[in-house]
């Protein structure tokens, strides 16, 4: 869905995978930046894309481990990487992560090799809508709601009651968290 949104608002979107299968499919789905995390190639090719697209800012849904940290460093490597003149402090680019997700919930790895002109924080949609005013978040809306079977459109692979999501075999179906595997919470008792 980000994809798709970037797509439409001409904004060049770093995709990081971790499958074959999902670069296909964002590459069929016109992804200009796709980066597989698996690849031998995976950090040249991250600093290589960001380098192209100038990208300073990262959401990670995966949360813990290093990829945040990766990110980090791949966008100084590509900042600082026909820079003259060298500073122990790092480029004066600020690089900023946001972590949105919990895939991985371990303790999150910062490896800083990525200067001293960055952050990491936390992000949730909520939070960030009550900072944007009424007028904003209207036209939000408004946009979600024209675009909800195209931009914003989503399949689901499995349907589940309010009853259902509490058996332990919908937890153990639904808790992989599986790329394809969406499901959705009915009221249906």
């Amino acid at each position: 869905m980000l994809n798709r949104i970037c797509m439409a608002d001409g904004v060049d979107l770093v995709n990081i995978v971790r499958k074959d299968s999902q670069e296909k499919l964002l590459r069929d789905m016109g992804a200009k930046y796709v980066v597989n995390s698996s690849s031998e190639t995976f950090l040249a090719d991250l600093t290589a894309a960001i380098a192209e697209t100038g990208a300073t800012i990262s959401f990670d849904p995966i949360g813990g481990g290093q990829l945040s940290s990766d990110i980090l460093n791949c966008m100084e490597a590509a900042i600082t990487r026909d820079v003259e003149e060298y500073s122990v402090y790092g480029s004066n680019t600020f690089k900023q992560a946001y972590i949105y997700g919990a895939l991985n919930r371990g303790p999150i790895t910062l490896n800083r090799n990525f200067g001293f002109s960055w952050g990491v924080n936390g992000f949730l949609l909520f939070n960030a809508l009550g900072k944007l005013g009424t007028k904003t978040v209207v036209k939000m809306r408004q946009r979600v709601a024209e675009e909800i079977t195209t931009t914003f459109a989503s399949s689901y692979t499995h349907e589940v009651t309010l009853a259902e999501v509490l058996h332990l075999q919908s937890i153990a179906a639904y808790g992989k968290q599986a790329t394809g595997e969406k499901y959705l919470i009915t009221p249906q008792a």
